[in-house]
């Protein structure tokens, strides 16, 4: 077909908003290459997928169906008995909306949908965020098309030939905002806790001691924002008011670019969709990675970005909130320091992801 028809593009995946950002990103893309194209998103029926889909304007079906990976015996039992009924449902909202390339971005729910459509004849691609690549990536491998990747290295878990590096796709706004001059770190700094879309007890936890036991370490200017998730929320918020901390305290911030805009240092976990935007930004940033993460690989993607020195690491099982708070008063205490991881962080950021992602789609298609 030729390279300026619209097309009709079929995306799988989601569970999370670290899936489901890239996802979107590449859809805009899409259509904003090929004007016109039609977006079909098959996923999770989760409230916060079709939500969050429904806010860009794109179509959504859902499909039945569970992981595999990490599941007691009953859990895995029921699981394996949905798959072929997963796998039925994909082949029907593939031959209803007949796309001319499926493209899945992980999670458990881009198995059956990029295997019907292997089985159906079209043409797929799947992209892998992390480090090391999930149980349905890792199978798809064999099947798909091509492979786009986030990060360097985890195209040793694929077949050869089939991989291309594109980094992962960003939101527009956050590319918007890193299209602006960039913030300098002034006296007031900044400090932005970000748990990931669904909240990080733990990590709450520490930082909330860091502040409230250990605040003395940090500058009295130091300002604080803090994303909580829902079961945190008022746990945080009550601390910071016992302690007499000002903060800005919220379950989700919905416009993330602004939010970003505003700080100058985070603490995060390691989500591969986070670190994107904050490699895109050129922000300094706190890692502590999410311990039970399939194969370690937030520990992995964390290491990636800190060994080229645009952030630090702390492993959560060492962590205390007294040893959080050095570590924040020590960069605190180093504007400098933190230009400089900045620089680094930002050297790393692939802001035309999205569009890579798309050049490889459209080569496969055009093959």
């Amino acid at each position: 077909m030729g390279s300026k028809q619209p097309i009709r593009l079929l995306i799988t995946g989601g569970g999370t908003g670290g899936h489901l950002f890239p996802a979107i990103a590449t859809a805009e893309a899409f259509c904003r290459r090929l004007p016109g194209t039609q977006v079909l998103f098959v996923g999770t029926r989760r409230k916060m997928d079709k939500s969050s889909l429904a806010l860009h304007g794109f179509a959504t079906r859902g499909i039945h169906c569970q992981g595999l990976k990490g599941k007691g015996v009953l859990a895995l039992a029921q699981a394996l008995i949905l798959l072929p009924f997963s796998f039925m449902e994909a082949l029907w909202h593939i031959l209803r909306f007949s796309p001319h390339l499926v493209v899945g971005v992980g999670g458990y729910v881009t198995g059956p949908v990029v295997a019907a459509a292997r089985i159906l004849g079209r043409p797929t691609l799947i992209h892998e965020q992390n480090s090391v690549p999930g149980l349905a990536n890792r199978k798809l491998g064999r099947v798909a098309t091509r492979i786009c990747l986030s990060l360097p290295g985890s195209d040793a878990f694929f077949p050869g030939g089939k991989t291309v590096l594109t980094g992962n796709p960003v939101r527009q706004q956050i590319l918007d905002l890193a299209a602006k001059t960039s913030r300098k770190i002034g006296e007031r700094l900044t400090i932005l806790i970000l748990g990931g879309s669904l909240g990080a007890h733990r990590l709450n936890e520490l930082v909330v001691e860091a502040l409230t036991k250990h605040g003395a370490l940090l500058p009295s200017t130091v300002q604080i924002i803090h994303q909580t998730g829902v079961a945190d929320e008022n746990m945080v918020r009550k601390a910071y008011e016992q302690a007499g901390i000002q903060a800005t305290v919220a379950s989700f911030f919905t416009d993330m670019a602004e939010v970003y805009d505003k700080c100058d240092l985070l603490v995060s976990r390691a989500g591969a969709t986070t670190l994107a935007e904050l490699a895109v930004l050129g922000k300094p940033a706190v890692l502590i990675p999410y311990p039970f993460a399939a194969d370690d690989h937030q520990y992995r993607n964390g290491r990636y970005y800190a060994d080229i020195g645009g952030a630090v690491v702390l492993v959560e099982r060492e962590l205390t909130g007294g040893k959080l708070a050095e570590t924040l008063a020590g960069l605190a205490a180093n504007p400098g320091r933190l230009a400089e991881m900045a620089t680094a962080m930002r050297a790393m950021g692939r802001p035309d992801a999205a569009e890579r992602i798309v050049e490889s789609c459209l080569e496969i298609m055009n093959k």
